[in-house]
């Protein structure tokens, strides 16, 4: 449908007035108060540190921490932003309020991360002294320790170095002990002499002779009953002991000078080996070998040769036969 109105007329004609740009609405200044600072130095506090860790780690996780709070406290106080107050009447040569609630701002904000920072490093300082005082506490500890076993180690090895040199002066004392008595009496029986057997009676004489020897008899015969002790008569070792045929069992006694005296016909040996004392019980009457009854058959040999009469021996020795 066809329209009745007029066509609209341009506004380009050159004589025509500029159209105005519309007026901004006045922008409102903001005036920062106290709770204003305060809640913008809220935002840069650091949560308190709950536990820290030993050593280095403890400084350098605080040294990080306090960094931090000190560039945020110098960018806060580095950049003050200016905001625009209305003039309250200073007048010339004093800041305007807005700027002096500002620089106090960020003044307070930095002092406030300096001091943070600062008990953020003592703390960690304090924490990592405990911590290499706690490990140096400790390392004495252990060492004290490893001092005081090796201490009772080195006692018990003294104590028993000690035991060992008593024990081994107590042997060599009664060793020497031992060979001392034995010395003395050996001085004590050198030159003693004794009859070789007791409740006895001569039966033969040396040189005797008699159907029972293939040649004259060659000792002197004690007789006695069987199983009576037979002694050594003078100090020697024996040298040989067993069975000798026609002698039976036999005991041969060397003494010191070379002397041998056999004791034959025993029943028994007492003592088969070693040395030994005048009067040592060596052997027992007896009746083995050819003998026609118990008896001992002595025979004296100086020098292991050959036999000599034995009474007249024995009476140079001081002895009654």
């Amino acid at each position: 449908m066809a329209s009745n109105q007029p066509a609209p007329e341009l506004l380009s004609e050159p004589d025509s007035e500029p159209v105005s740009e519309p007026v901004p609405e006045p922008v409102s200044t903001w005036n920062p108060s106290e709770e204003d600072v305060a809640a913008v130095r809220g935002r840069h506090r650091l949560p308190k540190q709950r536990s820290m860790s030993r050593g280095g780690t403890v400084l350098g996780v605080a040294t990080m921490a306090a960094v931090g709070v000190g560039g945020v406290a110098t960018a806060e106080g580095s950049s003050p932003v200016s905001l625009s107050m209305p003039d309250l009447g200073f007048g010339d040569g004093h800041p305007s309020a807005d700027a002096a609630g500002t620089t106090t701002a960020a003044a307070n904000v930095q002092n406030a991360g300096e001091q943070l920072r600062t008990r953020i490093l003592a703390q960690a300082e304090g924490q990592q002294s405990a911590a290499e005082n706690a490990d140096r506490t400790q390392a004495e500890k252990d060492a004290a320790g490893k001092a005081a076993k090796e201490a009772a180690a080195r006692k018990v090895r003294e104590e028993a170095a000690k035991k060992a040199i008593a024990d081994k002066a107590a042997r060599e004392k009664a060793e020497r002990a031992r060979k001392a008595k034995e010395e003395a009496e050996r001085k004590a029986n050198l030159g003693r002499y004794v009859l070789p057997t007791t409740n006895f009676q001569l039966t033969a004489g040396f040189g005797q002779a008699g159907n029972l020897w293939s040649h004259n008899h060659t000792g002197l015969d004690f007789a006695a009953p069987t199983g009576t002790s037979v002694y050594s008569v003078a100090q020697g070792e024996i040298t040989s002991a067993g069975w000798a045929g026609a002698y039976g069992y036999r005991i041969i006694v060397k003494h010191t000078d070379g002397t041998e005296t056999w004791y034959c016909h025993l029943s028994s040996m007492v003592r088969t080996s070693g040395k030994v004392a005048p009067g040592d019980t060596i052997g027992r009457v007896g009746a083995t070998g050819n003998v026609t009854g118990p008896h001992l058959h002595l025979e004296v040999r100086p020098g292991g040769g050959t036999p000599i009469d034995p009474r007249p021996w024995l009476q140079s020795k001081g002895l009654n036969v």
